[in-house]
């Protein structure tokens, strides 16, 4: 019998191979928003790697929207041609080309991990004005406090998200992953930590939800029905507030749904430093089941998913319908090939391209052997 991580699925008109997805990480190798070699092999690689689906990380839609001077955008015409490279090297691998847009919010303007991943000091050149639903630094090493957002901001930020789905169309991708987590500037509309307006835009669950659903009917509109529309959304902060965030979430994802919303990518806040986030092996593996049970939405999910039987396990018992494994198939983009093999697919050389699956499969040993 096929493991279960090896199942195919579909969703809209788009059909994956398996279950195994390489989730949005960024690369930080981007010159003004440009892609460079860099993404075109590193891309090119993954999906050579046998994931069924590949998405690109996350794109700025505008420049101020970038975490750091190194963030891929898709805020300029100029930049279509770049991306267009990239998702077809992606598809010419057997994979789905996607691609996840973002605007960073008050986590904007910083240095790049390795570099400090801290904001960028005031003053240098390389830095900007972040922007946020109110002027609430984010603390620890991203102190720079954001100016609050005004309706005219609001209007144009969504107008950018609409205006990067088009280009992201144009380029061939086929996968839309709008970035709602991560204490970026949606998830922070969303948060009491980041968002304390009085506005429509605050306040209640209505009012904090506000942005992310009229964000979400906008790119409705300008991407194509076929093709999946999908969202990763911090559901929970894992900061003493749990089972509010948590049912919070849940409405909103309702809702989102409503609106057109095919998949939730299910993660964390990160909306505060003060967490204690439980780390370890699928630890969101019962929530986002939970989320499915309660939105009927499919999900799928990632963190601490980095063995074969771990993934398998989440799929087989529907804790998650697609597994997005980050880590591991950096360090072995042919990480689905080690779970073929470890769940002993049958012919498991050939979840890789057929230049490399006929020399795995004419000289693999016999089972005996």
């Amino acid at each position: 019998m096929t493991p279960a991580l090896f199942t195919p699925f579909a969703l809209k008109n788009v059909h994956l191979r398996n279950r195994i997805v390489v989730p949005p990480m960024c690369q930080y190798t981007a010159v003004d928003g440009f892609t460079t070699d860099w993404h075109a092999a590193h891309y090119a690689s993954l999906a050579r790697g046998g994931s069924s689906l590949v998405i690109v990380e996350a794109t700025a839609v505008s420049p101020e929207g970038r975490i750091t001077p190194g963030c891929a955008g898709l805020w300029d015409d100029r930049h279509i041609a770049g991306m267009a490279a990239v998702a077809r090297e992606i598809k010419a691998a057997g994979a789905v080309a996607g691609i996840q847009l973002a605007h960073a919010g008050r986590k904007a303007s910083a240095n790049r991990p390795w570099e400090g991943d801290d904001h960028i000091a005031e003053g240098d050149p390389r830095g900007w004005e972040t922007i946020s639903p109110s002027a609430i630094a984010y603390g620890a090493n991203l102190p720079q406090v954001p100016r609050e957002m005004t309706h005219e901001d609001i209007a144009r930020v969504q107008a950018d998200f609409v205006a990067a789905t088009r280009r992201a169309v144009e380029a061939g991708f086929e996968w839309l992953e709008l970035h709602f987590a991560h204490g970026y500037l949606a998830q922070s509309f969303f948060s009491v930590h980041a968002n304390h307006r009085t506005d429509e835009y605050g306040g209640d669950l209505a009012g904090r939800s506000r942005f992310l659903l009229e964000t979400l009917r906008a790119v409705r509109k300008v991407w194509p029905e076929t093709f999946p529309l999908t969202a990763r959304f911090g559901v929970i902060e894992f900061d003493g507030r749990d089972e509010e965030t948590l049912e919070e979430a849940i409405t909103l994802t309702r809702q989102f749904k409503a609106e057109g919303l095919d998949m939730l990518n299910v993660s964390v806040g990160f909306s505060t430093p003060d967490a204690h986030i439980p780390w370890g092996p699928a630890f969101l593996a019962p929530i986002a089941e939970q989320v499915h049970r309660e939105t009927g939405l499919p999900v799928a999910s990632s963190w601490g998913i980095d063995t074969p039987l771990l993934a398998n396990g989440v799929v087989e018992k529907k804790q998650m319908d697609l597994v997005m494994v980050g880590r591991a198939q950096l360090a072995n983009p042919h990480w689905p090939y080690v779970a073929a093999l470890k769940l002993a697919l049958d012919r498991p050389s050939w979840v890789l391209p057929p230049s490399y699956a006929h020399w795995l499969e004419r000289y693999r040993p016999a089972a005996s052997e």
